[in-house]
């Protein structure tokens, strides 16, 4: 039988590939190996995956759990990837310390493109792989340069369902067959990682904040980020709630948890945060989700805001979209799906009368709305990777592109690519007229000609 090598840096992760194997994605593997990798800047700095609440509940369904930083160490798991000529020695290295002797390996990846997914896939050449994601960057088009030689391998790509019927984008050029992890599987799962949190409870009016670890991803700096978490806890407490809960993401340090606590005191609230005293450790949102059913979920670009909506139908907003659109570069960076999804689907904290509203439809409509708009997104980030996405593209920005829309867009970006809406529809018609051009071709000349 098949030995399934699953790699997961996060709970979130562990969570995902949990429910996946109660679904049956797996049942044809033999033993499964979970592989925990740590990619913190310092992974000795934050709390391991397999040392959080709710793990040893989870591990159940894995075999053996293995750990690529102890495995590689001192190598940083975050940066390293093997060379060519050192690959059969490493992958003789990791069959010998995992015990996995001459049996045929399969592979279960995240984040394909960057390391160590990266890793592991070259040093089990010709070994199948399934991808798979946490977030909505599958509904993204496939990230930095992925060697043919690896994406021909992909089989299948697993996602969770936080968009029923939009279709992703991510490895579609490779032919990777989407295939949907079952939302009540996953609630399954969270309400599994739920009955391993301290007691906690929640007054009608809490909310839940979510932290996303944005100055640490290198998204905005610090300070900027700051404030973006006090006009979280502002927008909060103008809703009516005054019990807020700060879930920091379990990777980022957030050295500003005693002024969001100071912000709510002043507002006449109270803000307890996962990672500090009564919880003491970091707890995935999803399972605050389920153990609190908050009256409202605040944050950026997390899946949490979706499973919230979806799952568990709570209220939800967003905060500082409008400002991380503007300040991502480049254009095609990896989180700008997320952000856009976030954005265009979620009513935003300055909106009190949309986020009292309750959770958005998803319905067939909302759905084919952001497929359009998220086709034409992915080809403007990966041009080269799905150039077949094009005429969506245009479609879209010739028909929809408006005051709202235009903000997942740039002129600039627009232009680059020769798609409509680079030139403001007001001077269409002087760029279209011949005199215009004809003394535009004539100044060129004179800048570039001899002595000019």
């Amino acid at each position: 039988m098949t030995t399934l090598i699953l790699a997961a840096s996060t709970l979130r992760a562990v969570a995902v590939l949990a429910a996946a194997a109660d679904s049956g994605c797996f049942e044809n593997s033999g033993r499964r190996v979970l592989l925990l990798t740590g990619t913190a800047p310092v992974p000795e700095a934050v709390p391991p995956v397999s040392g959080m609440p709710g793990f040893d509940g989870l591990r159940a369904r894995f075999d053996d759990v293995v750990s690529w930083n102890e495995a590689i160490a001192p190598l940083h798991p975050a940066d390293w990837v093997p060379r060519a000529d050192d690959v059969p020695l490493w992958e003789r290295h990791l069959r010998r310390a995992w015990g996995l002797a001459d049996a045929p390996v399969a592979l279960v990846l995240e984040s394909l493109t960057s390391a160590p997914a990266q890793a592991v896939a070259d040093i089990f050449t010709g070994a199948p792989i399934d991808a798979y994601t946490t977030g909505l960057d599958a509904y993204g088009p496939t990230g930095g340069k992925l060697p043919a030689l690896t994406g021909t391998r992909v089989r299948r790509l697993l996602h969770t369902d936080a968009l029923p019927g939009l279709r992703p984008h991510l490895l579609a050029e490779f032919g990777a067959r989407p295939s949907a992890v079952p939302t009540a599987a996953l609630a399954r799962v969270y309400s599994e990682l739920a009955l391993s949190v301290a007691e906690l409870t929640a007054a009608q009016s809490s909310a839940v904040l979510l932290g996303e670890g944005l100055a640490e991803a290198g998204l905005l700096p610090a300070a900027e980020e700051r404030e973006l978490h006090l006009r979280m806890v502002r927008g909060a407490v103008a809703s009516g709630s005054t019990r807020l809960v700060f879930a920091p993401d379990p990777g980022a340090a957030v050295p500003w948890v005693h002024e969001l606590s100071d912000e709510a005191a002043r507002l006449g609230a109270e803000l307890t945060a996962t990672h500090v005293e009564p919880l003491g450790t970091p707890v995935l949102p999803e399972v605050l989700l389920e153990r609190l059913r908050p009256a409202l979920v605040v944050g950026c670009a997390s899946p949490a805001l979706l499973t919230a909506a979806c799952l568990y139908r709570i209220p939800v907003a967003v905060s500082g979209t409008g400002t991380l659109l503007e300040r991502l570069t480049p254009y095609e960076n990896s989180a700008r799906t997320a952000v856009t999804v976030t954005d265009a689907l979620l009513p935003d904290l300055t909106d009190p009368a949309a986020v009292a509203s309750g959770p958005p439809p998803v319905g067939p409509e909302a759905a084919g709305e952001l497929a359009d708009l998220l086709a034409a997104v992915a080809f403007a980030m990966r041009p080269r990777v799905r150039p077949d996405l094009r005429p969506a593209a245009e479609r879209y920005l010739s028909t929809r592109l408006d005051s709202r829309t235009r903000r997942y867009f740039t002129r600039r970006r627009l232009a680059s690519l020769a798609l409509p809406g680079a030139v403001p529809a007001r001077l269409v018609a002087v760029r279209r007229n011949a005199t215009v051009r004809r003394l535009a071709r004539r100044a060129r000349a004179l800048s570039g000609g001899p002595g000019g």
